[in-house]
């Protein structure tokens, strides 16, 4: 697991009414900070990254849908520098997954509906603070098609 990375089951809820997922709550022991939350909708088989935050952290939780989410380590101080780590999310996995700044992170839509990514972040989003790259960038050796077999 890459240092300084999250990954939290939730709580889900079901009755015969359907059921109630949480997410985050302020009194959380793993709360750092609220400043927005947003959803993020993506189509089966469309890649939103490659991304990193200079300052926000992320708070991912996949409430609808699945995804496949992949982080790299970039950070030049950290002891996991170099790795990858995928997590498949969605409600089958249903967790919390906090993501510190400046590590590298994107998502591909999986399945056959489209997801749902909700993220409460510690910062209101800041055009300024977050580096973008393309997700077939060799700068980070991933390969995101489907791995058969």
């Amino acid at each position: 697991m890459i240092e300084g990375v999250l990954v939290k089951p939730l709580r889900q809820i079901p009755d015969e009414r359907g059921k109630i997922m949480h997410m985050m709550r302020n009194d959380d022991p793993d709360f750092i900070g609220f400043g927005e939350i947003y959803f993020s909708c993506i189509y089966p088989g469309v890649i939103k990254g490659w991304h990193l935050h200079r300052k926000m952290t992320l708070n991912y939780a996949v409430p609808f849908g699945a995804i496949k989410l992949v982080l790299y380590d970039d950070r030049e101080s950290s002891r996991t520098k170099g790795e990858i780590q995928e997590i498949f999310i969605g409600p089958d996995n249903y967790c919390l997954v906090r993501i510190p700044p400046l590590v590298w992170n994107g998502f591909k839509g999986v399945g056959v509906t489209p997801s749902i990514v909700a993220n409460c972040s510690s910062i209101p989003h800041d055009p300024d603070e977050i580096e973008r790259m393309s997700p077939f960038d060799k700068k980070i050796a991933y390969n995101w098609e489907i791995r058969h077999g």
